[in-house]
């Protein structure tokens, strides 16, 4: 008998498959990966607020990129947490609800703020002369404002169009968190609104981001290309192949998800679960990596940081023989 749609109701979150029981050995991996997508975003944000020379709009678009990323991680941690490390993998409705509006606006918000990233290095690299003058800090606001209003306002009727149904079949999900394409396709009744709607919001929001994004770097390519000195030309390419890898590896796993979930109903249990983990995993991990060793004055300013704290531990430790 289906469960009426304003009935509270419980998921069933699947860790690895291949590991049955035995979820718990993934868990040292997983907080490692969490431990230092947390320590490597949150070093970026300390490092931009206290430097008042990084208040530049490059800077200002990687803070809120690891804002972004922090955020995406903090909505999959509890679920993750509640599989690998304590083999719990009941979710009830109103938390996969709130879960999954979670993890659609922080994806939608990265996918947003990628492409603000790709307009400053085209008009860096593009029009340098007016760069200070296009892109100010209060632009950027801007543009984080608008970019924050459009994930809330895209992603906000999902949770309430799936809210709706009832589910009278397995509640199995196929992830160790909740998803909108994963949810609905356990519903017993009619999902198409569910699933136009779900795919006009992939479209307005990391489709016409990856269009953007593909234009940019297009023009940014060409204009690599057409200058005349040689060190310029490699600073901008490094600068601009950093970018590339994190549009890479946010978009190629996110369209391979949403191509498994909506064609193939056929496919290997375990591929859309990498897919998903690495989709909503990895960026968190590796952006930091790969703008930290790509930008110099961040670069810098972390190896400062560091050398500080270890002189004042090392300080203390003295005066503590001392006494």
């Amino acid at each position: 008998m289906a469960a009426p749609g304003n009935i509270s109701w419980t998921f069933i979150l699947t860790g690895i498959p291949d590991l049955g029981d035995n979820q718990e050995w993934f868990s040292i991996p997983m907080c490692l990966l969490y431990v230092t997508a947390f320590f490597g975003n949150f070093t970026i944000l300390i490092i931009i607020k206290s430097d008042r020379n990084l208040h530049q709009p490059m800077y200002l678009l990687l803070s809120l990129l690891a804002l972004t990323d922090v955020g995406v991680s903090l909505t999959t941690l509890p679920t993750m947490l509640s599989i690998f490390c304590f083999n719990y993998n009941q979710i009830y409705s109103e938390s996969c609800l709130a879960q999954m509006y979670f993890l659609h606006a922080f994806a939608a918000m990265e996918s947003g703020v990628l492409v603000a990233m790709a307009m400053d290095r085209l008009v860096a690299i593009c029009d340098p002369l007016r760069y200070a003058a296009i892109l100010t800090n209060s632009v950027i606001a801007k543009m984080g404002l608008v970019i924050g209003i459009r994930a809330v306002c895209v992603v906000f009727p999902i949770p309430f169009l799936t809210r709706r149904f009832p589910f009278c079949k397995s509640h199995v999900l196929s992830h160790s968190f909740c998803l909108h394409q994963d949810v609905i396709r356990l519903a017993c009744a009619d999902t198409t609104v569910n699933s136009v709607y779900g795919l006009v919001a992939v479209l307005m929001t990391k489709g016409i981001d990856s269009m953007f994004i593909l234009i940019s770097y297009g023009l940014i390519l060409g204009a690599v290309i057409r200058m005349k000195a040689n060190d310029a030309r490699v600073k901008a390419f490094r600068t601009c192949i950093a970018h590339i890898c994190a549009v890479l590896m946010f978009y190629i796993p996110l369209i391979g998800l949403s191509v498994l979930h909506r064609v193939d109903k056929h496919a290997n249990p375990l591929l859309p679960i990498i897919m998903a983990d690495i989709y909503l995993l990895l960026p968190p991990v590796i952006n930091p990596v790969i703008y930290c060793v790509n930008t110099k004055q961040i670069r810098r300013k972390m190896a400062q940081l560091f050398t500080r704290r270890k002189i004042d531990f090392q300080t203390n430790e003295i005066a503590v023989l001392k006494v």
